[in-house]
């Protein structure tokens, strides 16, 4: 998948271009539902745990819930980051970022046909390169639809849901931006959607000059055609996981 003619990409992507990706199914014994994914450097072990009770605040609503957590292990990264637990506290980026996840997740789920139930979706970078939090959803969509397949639950889902990053990088749109890319960006935007065309989030920065309408609508263009690319992995995943 590529969009335009412009010049490759210090790893040999086009600027329209995804990183490969895979989604290893089923990597966790005990959860209800777990995959591996990998988008070039970036892994995510995603599992999906389904409790017979609802969040503390929708008891007796007869409604369920749909959250996240998100950490990443020490070696994630070229320096050792000591782990939060250690410190005593989660830091403000972990906690945008898991809220980030579970908003996406409970934005394809009916909380009222799930019932007075809860899943917890836990989110695990082993390796990071760039778009963590965005393979975070797109795994943790398929570790959820698993769970909910073996709960007898998935009718509860409206549509799929993926994320994907794109940017200016040298005055060019690309996507999918890994670290190197990310860490020189112009723009940097995250951009969570569905399958039916909506958009659950979108968050758009300019790292330096401020972007205008007209690039913005190109960004988000070129994250449609990434999304695709990602609703047919999930859906290639699952497939797998009938057989």
């Amino acid at each position: 998948m590529s969009i335009g003619a412009s010049p490759v990409r210090h790893d040999g992507r086009l600027p329209g271009q995804l990183r490969p990706v895979s989604v290893e199914l089923g990597v966790q014994k005990w959860a209800e539902g777990s995959c591996l994914i990998r988008v070039g450097d970036t892994h995510v072990l995603c599992a999906a745990t389904v409790e017979e009770r609802t969040a503390p605040h929708l008891r007796g609503k007869g409604v369920g819930w749909v959250t996240a957590e998100y950490s990443m292990l020490p070696r994630a990264t070229s320096e050792r980051t000591p782990r939060e637990a250690v410190r005593g506290r989660q830091g403000g980026r972990t906690q945008e970022i898991q809220r980030l996840i579970g908003r996406s997740l409970r934005g394809v789920v009916d909380l009222a046909k799930l019932g007075e139930r809860s899943i917890s979706i836990d989110c695990d970078v082993i390796q990071a390169d760039g778009g963590t939090r965005t393979a975070s959803i797109t795994g943790g969509y398929v570790a959820l639809a698993l769970a909910l397949r073996s709960a007898g639950r998935e009718s509860v889902l409206t549509s799929r849901v993926a994320a994907v990053s794109v940017g200016i990088v040298e005055g060019r749109p690309v996507l999918d931006l890994d670290y190197g890319e990310d860490s020189n960006a112009e723009v940097d935007f995250n951009v969570v959607g569905t399958d039916a065309g909506t958009y659950v989030e979108l968050q758009g920065t300019a790292e330096g000059k401020p972007f205008d309408r007209t690039s913005m609508a190109t960004l988000l263009s070129l994250a449609d055609e990434g999304l695709r690319a990602l609703f047919d992995a999930q859906s290639e995943a699952l497939a797998r996981a009938r057989r």
